[in-house]
């Protein structure tokens, strides 16, 4: 999965530390999902989306499509 947390974050103006708290992850884990290295499970990605202010399909796209 592509995705555009990294930029719905930052124009926001929050660290991966402040939405990984808003989330209930780690740091680590926003760093892995923001670099393609995790995909989140969906209890996660609706929280993401939640925090960011913005839908899952908004947030993640299948790779083929990108």
């Amino acid at each position: 999965m592509k995705n555009s947390i990294r930029e719905k974050r930052k124009a926001l103006g929050l660290s991966q530390e402040e939405l990984a708290r808003r989330c209930g992850v780690t740091r680590q884990t926003v760093n892995a999902i923001e670099n393609d290295k995790y995909d989140p499970t969906l209890a996660l990605a609706f929280r993401l989306a939640e925090a960011l202010g913005s839908t899952v399909d908004g947030l993640f796209v299948p790779k083929e499509v990108c």
